[in-house]
Formats: C-alpha cells, structure tokens, sequence
C-alpha cells in the first residue's frame, strides 16, 4: 500500500473522508459511553437510599419517564439489576454497588481508549 507522501489527490481525498467518518463515529461512540457511564453513576448512587434508617420510608417509585407512584421502602438488602436483554437479577444491595462500580470502571476506560485512537486519527489525518 502507498505512504501518504506518494498519494494523489483524488486517493487523498478519500483517505480524508475515510478518516472523517471514523472520527464521527468515534465521537459519538464517546458520547453513547458517557450517557450509559451516567446511568450506572446514577444507579450506584440510589443505592445509598438503602438503609435501615430508610426502611419503610415513603418514596415516589416511577412508573414512567413523567408519572411516580408513591410506595414504602419495605427492603433495603435487596435490588433487581437490569442486566440487559430484558433480564433482572436478583442481588444484596452492596452486591449492586460493587457491579455498578465494575461497569462504571469498564466505561471509563472505554472512553480513555476511544479518545486515544481519535487522536490517532487525527493524527494520520494531518501527515
């Protein structure tokens, strides 16, 4: 295969698209990351809520994106975990938090290695 230096313009060209589209998909690869890293945040953070303090406390359980219900707290050791695919498992709560901080990990060093090989990228882009 040819170096850069001995390229034409048209094979430029097309090289400069290919890495545009990689860069693109990249970047919102990065993005998708990020929100999926929040929600695991999030999750990690509500199990704090789980305490003996807060057993049979009231609280506004969603049903949906726009309406709760309220309903007590009747057991802080244990959460159902959604897994995927439509899947719940079953987990003690300190269980969840150590899988949610896994997960939370594993994205972190996702987005580390993405922005990585951006740069690389960009990088081929400009010699």
């Amino acid at each position: 295969s040819k170096t850069i230096t001995e390229m034409n313009l048209p094979q430029l060209e097309m090289l400069k698209n290919q890495l545009d589209q990689e860069m693109e998909f990249l970047s919102t690869s990065i993005a998708q990351l990020k929100v999926v890293q929040t929600k695991y945040v999030e999750a990690k953070d509500c199990l704090n809520m789980l305490s003996k303090n807060n057993e049979g406390r009231e609280l506004l359980l969603p049903l949906t994106s726009l309406m709760c219900v309220p309903e007590k707290l009747h057991d802080v050791e244990h959460v159902l975990i959604d897994v995927g695919t439509g899947y719940y498992v079953d987990k003690i709560a300190e269980d969840a938090k150590d899988f949610f901080k896994r997960k939370t990990d594993f994205l972190t060093n996702q987005t580390i290695q993405q922005p990585r090989a951006l740069g690389a990228a960009q990088a081929t882009a400009k010699t």
